[in-house]
């Protein structure tokens, strides 16, 4: 029993020093530069790292040198098994409301082990509730919309079937 222990003493040690020292910014900046090989920028005023979460405060989005959205703050969150990004009060610029209506309040994106190849997405806006999965390995976004009045502003982007409006697309 005391090799047990002591084995699982070791595993929890490793995985907290794993979080503790992985260098969170520094991925932050990688993924940064990556997009910016693509033409999407992104300026934060702030980034605030803890044990388990990346923080980013007051973030604009630019493609293409186009500023597309500003969001006021973005956390990422890990575990090494559960992770989540959650994105609070996306302002979409004012040049691009007449292709993408409303405001989105918050989005939580979560990926587990449990199903390696989905993340799940969930998103609040001024259309209602929507919630959905980005199939990894088919490579599908589908995203399942609350019938409501509020989406009246984007059902021509959208598509109904047995069980409401939804919005796929394949990537």
């Amino acid at each position: 029993m005391q090799v047990v222990k002591n084995i699982l003493l070791i595993i929890v040690t490793f995985w907290f020093a794993i979080l503790l020292f992985m260098p969170k910014i520094d991925i932050y900046y990688t993924l940064e530069n990556e997009l910016s090989k693509q033409g999407i920028e992104i300026n934060e005023k702030s980034i605030g790292e803890g044990v388990f979460s990346l923080l980013l405060e007051e973030v604009d989005v630019y493609v293409q040198g186009i500023k597309v959205v500003r969001v006021d703050e973005v956390n990422i969150f890990t575990l090494l098994f559960y992770s989540s990004l959650n994105i609070d009060a996306i302002k979409i610029d004012d040049s691009l409301k007449s292709f993408i209506p409303g405001t989105v309040d918050n989005v939580v994106v979560s990926h587990s082990i449990v199903s390696p190849f989905k993340v799940y997405i969930n998103i609040i806006g001024s259309f209602g509730l929507a919630d959905g999965t980005i199939d990894l390995t088919n490579n599908i976004v589908r995203l399942n919309f609350e019938d409501s009045e509020k989406l009246n502003s984007i059902k021509k982007e959208l598509k109904k079937d047995e069980k409401g409006w939804y919005y796929e697309k394949s990537f």
